[in-house]
């Protein structure tokens, strides 16, 4: 695979993102919810795609199929507790929905901060979730820096491609705002699965199939086929690794924030179904990348070149695997500039509008426009100090923002909930991760991804019991979600009946 041939590979696909975003513009967005929101018009076709090409960054590609090289089956047991954890979003997400459509909320702290009466806790949430995404921003600048480098064997440097990946980014979030990066997610996904699932299929066909790459496998490398694995997981760090990711639907605000934009329950229904689609058969693709790049080349310097040596590799024709690069590219930018829109409206929203408040909507929106590419350059810093196994990194982010989980679900189930109980609950959990990760990441053996929601819960749980909650937001808050979701199975049973009359 030459590097003229990346390049030019590169070129084309910026030439059709950005006639997609381009074309997916409606007039200037000069509100909040437009721009960051869509207009809540989003229907579940291009909601499914989004939401995949979202979540599956560079992690799957780059960092799953890494963990499965390192560390064996044990990955797939790792990805398959996140995708248990999807089911919250069945739960929590028509809840989302109801509440963001009565109060037109933009972002998931705003929502917070609205439940307990407290700007305090919209800005914790806020300032919280910048801490911890930009260091996971930067794990997906690092996915396609790492990518390059190794499918080019270092004729495109790192540096070059997390720099790459930084101004696609600004460029798609600056378009259009969210729509454009949704309708440019949508050809991204569907880069991603379509490419990946043929080449995973090419791969272990030059491996001499399915029955012996697992025999080689079996032969050469039989601890990648047990539990706990070859040494990277212990049941302690499993634990410590799957409890963050187990809450990443509702815990990580560039997801979270996407329920509030489907245009009905029904696009969001649609936008689960065709997700847990997607993601079943991206996750068992990465998996299998791992598992052949394992039997090919068993002694790689770092596990997380895992992917670009083998689309460097004789088993990939070239125009395939460039194909592939452009997915795997494409979801880390997919991701990094999702976070950069959400992150940049929860500053504007909740941070700079609770400092000055009565500001227009107009110069929030100013604020948030100004906020992206200060985030992409923080990201983009982080990303060129190189830390190693972009799985764990991606963990690490969700531990911190774990932290939110105990005030979500208390949100919206537990009306005894306070203010003050959860912005304890967030500061407090937020810098005991900090200071687990930079004291060596274990207390009585066990990783801050453990200890996390356990801190989390009781200091929410605990204040709240002995401080006052707010009762006029909560029963506000409680008779929105009731109206709205009773409003739309009215309307549901309605229809029923007429098509049953007719």
């Amino acid at each position: 695979m030459t590097e003229s041939l990346i390049w030019w590979s590169i070129a084309i696909y910026l030439l059709i993102a950005i006639g997609i975003a381009i074309m997916s513009r409606q007039g200037p967005s000069e509100s909040m919810s437009g721009y960051f929101l869509g207009n809540r018009q989003m229907n579940g076709f291009v909601s499914a795609l989004s939401y995949s090409a979202t979540t599956y960054s560079a992690f799957m590609m780059v960092g799953l199929a890494g963990l499965t090289y390192a560390g064996g089956v044990g990955a797939l047991g790792f990805e398959i507790i996140y995708f248990a954890g999807v089911s919250l979003v069945a739960i929590f997400g028509p809840k989302f929905w109801a509440v963001g459509k009565k109060f037109g909320f933009v972002t998931p702290s705003e929502m917070l901060g609205h439940r307990y009466n407290s700007k305090h806790v919209a800005m914790a949430v806020s300032i919280a979730s910048c801490i911890f995404l930009i260091p996971y921003s930067a794990v997906q600048l690092a996915g396609v820096g790492y990518l390059l480098q190794g499918i080019t064997d270092g004729a495109i440097t790192f540096t070059t491609g997390v720099v790459l990946a930084t101004v696609i980014a600004i460029f798609f979030s600056y378009i259009a705002g969210i729509r454009s990066v949704m309708w440019t997610d949508s050809l991204q996904a569907i880069m991603m699965i379509v490419a990946s699932t043929l080449v995973a299929f090419l791969v272990i066909q030059g491996l001499g199939g399915f029955g012996a790459l697992f025999d080689t496998l079996a032969t050469e490398h039989p601890q990648s086929l047990t539990v706990p694995g070859p040494g990277l997981f212990s049941f302690v760090t499993f634990l410590g690794l799957t409890i963050p990711w187990f809450f990443f639907s509702i815990s990580n605000p560039q997801v979270s924030q996407r329920l509030f934009m489907p245009s009905s329950l029904r696009s969001m229904r649609h936008m689960l179904i065709g997700f847990l689609v997607f993601g079943f058969i991206y996750t068992m693709v990465s998996v299998l990348w791992g598992f052949s790049a394992l039997a090919a080349f068993p002694s790689l310097e770092r596990a997380d070149l895992a992917t670009p040596t083998l689309l460097a590799s004789e088993f990939v024709p070239p125009v395939l695997g460039v194909i592939v690069m452009i997915g795997i590219m494409a979801a880390a930018v997919s991701t990094i500039d999702s976070i950069m829109l959400t992150l940049a409206s929860m500053v504007s929203r909740d941070v700079y509008a609770n400092v000055k408040p009565n500001v227009s909507e107009k110069r929030q929106l100013l604020v948030g426009k100004f906020v992206v590419p200060v985030i992409a350059l923080l990201a983009l810093a982080f990303a060129e100090l190189q830390l190693d196994l972009i799985a764990v990194l991606s963990v690490a982010a969700s531990s911190g923002l774990v932290a939110m989980v105990p005030a979500l679900i208390g949100a919206f189930y537990w009306k005894r909930g306070t203010g003050v109980g959860a912005l304890v609950s967030v500061v407090g959990t937020s810098a005991f991760v900090l200071l687990m990760y930079a004291t060596g990441n274990s207390l009585l053996g066990l990783p801050a991804g453990v200890w996390g929601i356990v801190v989390a819960s009781v200091l929410f749980v605990g204040v709240s019991l002995m401080t006052k909650p707010h009762q006029a937001s909560s029963d506000a808050f409680f008779t929105a979600i009731a109206e709205e979701l009773g409003k739309k199975r009215r309307t549901t049973t309605d229809q029923a009946t007429k098509e049953a009359a007719a």
